[in-house]
């Protein structure tokens, strides 16, 4: 699926990377280990399109892709959930999936929208409702609605920028099982 050769990036002349492989196979989990600072965030940022590395080359089902937004990588299937969720706290968990979809521009009923909802959370094990408002919900919740914004999207790569940190062990578990139903259905799952 994915393929990022030999990425090197700095900041302000601060190696973040430097020549860097990996490897992404579908229905493959993969856990990036390292120190604050060690570069797994920014690694995985290239990847996601927040970042243009300095030199190397990002493939994707074997072409060479020069990301120059986030936009850009959700076009062929790559999107990350960072730390500090991006929800719109007042909209409900359907609304906040057809935020920003390039395909929100259609008229899509509620009803329609709701139901989307609902048949994605069930398929990878993330019990939600599709009605609650962000505010209403917990941080597992809400990092659910994350994962769930970028599934919506059809992403093959989902990488989780430090999931557990913010999640209670219940919330853990919950997570996990979404992950191996996402491995199943043959996405990449990266956990920083």
């Amino acid at each position: 699926v994915a393929e990022l050769r030999a990425i090197s990036k700095s900041f302000f002349g601060v190696a973040a990377n430097d020549s860097v492989d990996l490897d992404l196979r579908s229905g493959e989990v993969h856990a990036l280990l390292g120190e604050n600072g060690a570069g797994k965030s920014t690694l995985c940022s290239i990847l996601a399109g927040l970042y243009r590395q300095d030199a190397g080359e990002v493939l994707i089902d074997g072409q060479s892709r020069s990301f120059h937004s986030p936009r850009d990588a959700l076009a062929v299937g790559g999107g990350m959930v960072y730390q500090h969720f991006r929800l719109v706290d007042p909209f409900t968990v359907a609304e906040n999936l057809a935020l920003g979809h390039p395909e929100a521009r259609r008229r899509i009923t509620a009803s329609v929208l709701e139901a989307e909802a609902a048949t994605l959370a069930e398929r990878y094990e993330m019990p939600l409702h599709p009605r609650a408002r962000i505010w209403e919900l917990s941080v597992g919740e809400q990092q659910r609605v994350e994962i769930l914004k970028l599934l919506h999207r059809g992403v093959r790569i989902l990488i989780l920028d430090e999931p557990t940190a913010v999640l209670t062990p219940q919330e853990g578990e919950t997570l996990f099982r979404a992950v191996r139903a996402m491995r199943d259905d043959g996405k990449v799952i990266v956990f920083v």
